[in-house]
């Protein structure tokens, strides 16, 4: 196996206290780096606008300060791999879902959440998949005038990977492998 410089993460959402579990996967990751001369990296997942509680950020830094737990780059420390706010890295973001959808990897979903709360009780043990893609309101199923004129109504929506059913993805796992997944 190459020899590759460790790099781990914490990335907690500011929607509220630290809780233990997530103290304990920054300890993990924490002595993991120190252990083989790696780097902590903090992250911060504030993309659910919803759920964020002001003072939630500073909360958890200060948590770590406490702890003793020290990070080498993120939010409040900088680093050459930046920015680590989830927010601010949108456009980085754009650039591949773009090359995604370009490729005809992804599409354009505008099912509500209320449209996938009537499949599930539509469809008895209802999964989102090649088969149900087709019979919501997307990209695969609309005229592209449709999805941008939706898109400039500013219409909320997701990008999904577009996976064709039978067929096997081979990933090469550092741990486990050869690990091949069936997309059926």
């Amino acid at each position: 196996m190459a020899e590759r410089n460790v790099r781990v993460r914490f990335a907690p959402s500011p929607t509220g206290a630290l809780h233990i579990g997530g103290v304990r996967t920054a300890l993990y990751n924490y002595l993991f780096a120190r252990q083989h001369g790696g780097k902590l990296i903090f992250r911060i997942e504030d993309t659910d606008s919803n759920r964020f509680v002001p003072g939630a950020e500073e909360y958890i830094l200060d948590s770590f300060d406490w702890l003793g737990i020290k990070y080498d780059e993120g939010v409040s420390f900088g680093g050459e791999h930046g920015p680590y706010r989830q927010s601010e890295r949108r456009d980085i973001y754009k650039k591949y879902v773009n090359q995604l959808l370009e490729a005809g990897k992804a599409y354009i979903a505008f099912d509500t959440p209320e449209e996938l709360d009537a499949k599930r009780k539509e469809i008895e043990n209802f999964q989102y998949d090649a088969h149900t893609r087709l019979q919501m309101r997307n990209s695969l199923t609309m005229s592209k005038e449709e999805v941008e004129s939706l898109i400039e109504d500013g219409q909320q929506y997701v990008v999904r990977f577009k996976i064709e059913p039978g067929e096997e993805v081979h990933v090469n796992d550092m741990i486990r492998g050869d690990v091949c997944i069936k997309t059926d």
